[in-house]
């Protein structure tokens, strides 16, 4: 007879799956211009915000890595814990990426055919919708089933950074670099809905977050509206 299928382990694989995933990622669209630098010969990072900036992200990666682990191995105080550093952590990675895309724009970083001060917009939106998400992984920190769903979309809304800086032409395009998080985000949530017999309005709540902030961000880089903030968050004229 065969064994019933085990849904907590297949959870514990998707996550495991996802921790090993996401620091290769980061690692793969990094590596060139930060993490292997030396080897690259890339240039030297152009300010200090950079620096923190990178540092803060690969210390989240390592978090979300370490957490994944002692949710499987079942140390869950540990797990708690250490939430409570993630709780520090996070609106530092908020100032500081907000702060390193502002700096970006000012000195006129882009991806070919989008302005500066337009493609601000994307590192902007980034960490407002992780500020969003963590605040309610945080809010449902003793519900699991929402928490951990949660925190599975902030690392995807984290991907687009590093699927941007893919070697090859099409990566830094939006419909990829937004597409492919997207694409991974609804899987899982028509995977989660199946599987569970029962829809999770809180994770089609985040999915939805994620996907409309990025149609209102590719509606939104060239206005006027966004323009005239952007002007004022860099003090450079459009």
């Amino acid at each position: 007879m065969n064994e019933p299928f085990d849904w907590r382990r297949s959870d514990r694989r998707l996550y495991a799956a996802v921790a090993v995933l996401f620091p290769l990622t980061v690692l793969i669209g990094f590596g060139p211009t930060y993490y292997l630098k030396g080897i690259f010969n890339s240039p030297a990072l152009p300010n200090m915000i950079v620096h923190v900036h990178g540092l803060l992200m690969s210390v989240w990666v390592a978090l979300f890595v370490t957490q994944v682990y002692l949710i499987s191995s079942k140390r869950i105080k540990l797990h708690q814990t250490l939430g409570i550093f993630g709780c520090v952590l996070a609106p530092l990675i908020v100032v500081a990426g907000t702060m390193t895309g502002i700096a970006g724009a000012a000195r006129g970083a882009t991806v070919p055919g989008i302005s500066p001060l337009a493609f601000l917009i994307v590192p902007v939106g980034d960490v407002f919708v992780f500020a969003i998400l963590f605040a309610g992984a945080i809010y449902y920190r003793k519900n699991a089933r929402n928490h951990k769903r949660l925190m599975l979309l902030t690392v995807l809304n984290f991907l687009p950074p590093a699927l941007g800086r893919f070697p090859f032409a099409m990566a830094g395009a939006p419909p990829f670099f937004w597409g492919v998080p997207d694409l991974i985000a609804v899987g899982c949530l028509v995977y989660d809905t199946w599987r569970n017999r029962k829809l999770n309005k809180v994770f089609l709540a985040g999915v939805l977050l994620m996907i409309i902030s990025h149609v209102v961000r590719l509606t939104m880089a060239d206005s006027p509206q966004w323009l005239r903030i952007a002007e004022w968050l860099t003090g450079v004229k459009a």
